[in-house]
């Protein structure tokens, strides 16, 4: 029997969170790579309308500079060694390349809290809830999603800006977030959702 949830949607500070949209993911080159085009332009969609609006955006890569972070990790997937500092694959997808002030959040392990400053970061921009996008929807965005409820933003995972190397993955994890954790929808929705954001805090702007 299905749990009982509740959709809960955006509040009224949204900010964009891009999950390691890097080359060694978005580029099927890559040991890490798979095709993700996709998930590409519909984060820039997305992204498109956080600049659009002044809501913070926030990119996450993965770096690895010694031997000794993450090492359990990188012995479970040896591939991740490929993503040292200088190394191209630990690029944002310049599909998808930072503006001045935006942030992008070295991370080590797969959630993009831990051990990180997202947390403060999002605090310090005032963030009240956010969007989600990346790679892969069954590890890295699964793990932030789960750490986002953790941290109490409603949170919300955007269907087509996420994507994985294995369909079956993917689609069971969408669901699985869903029904758990947070608002699993499409990037239709999503964009509405926002419009009808950013249109309430432009009539509250003109009557304060």
């Amino acid at each position: 029997m299905d749990l009982q949830r509740n959709q809960l949607g955006l509040l009224g500070r949204p900010g964009l969170l891009l999950i390691d949209m890097i080359e060694g993911f978005t580029d099927p080159a890559c040991a890490l790579g798979s095709e993700s085009d996709r998930a590409v332009a519909a984060a820039a969609q997305l992204l498109a309308v956080f600049r659009a609006n002044g809501w913070p955006v926030f990119f996450t890569t993965v770096i690895y500079r010694d031997n000794s972070e993450a090492a359990v990790f990188r012995q479970r997937v040896p591939a991740l060694n490929l993503l040292t500092a200088g190394s191209r694959w630990v690029q944002v997808d310049s599909r998808l390349a930072p503006l001045a002030g935006e942030q992008v959040i070295e991370k080590q392990w797969a959630s993009a809290f831990f051990k990180t400053e997202l947390a403060e970061q999002l605090a310090a921009k005032r963030v009240d809830s956010l969007v989600i996008g990346g790679l892969t929807t069954s590890g890295c965005v699964r793990a932030s999603a789960v750490d986002a409820l953790q941290h109490n933003y409603c949170t919300v995972v955007v269907e087509e800006a996420v994507s994985d190397r294995n369909l079956q993955a993917h689609r069971a994890n969408l669901f699985d977030m869903h029904a758990k954790y947070v608002d699993v929808q499409s990037l239709e929705q999503t964009l509405q959702q926002l419009q009808q954001l950013a249109a309430g805090n432009a009539t509250t702007m003109e009557q304060a």
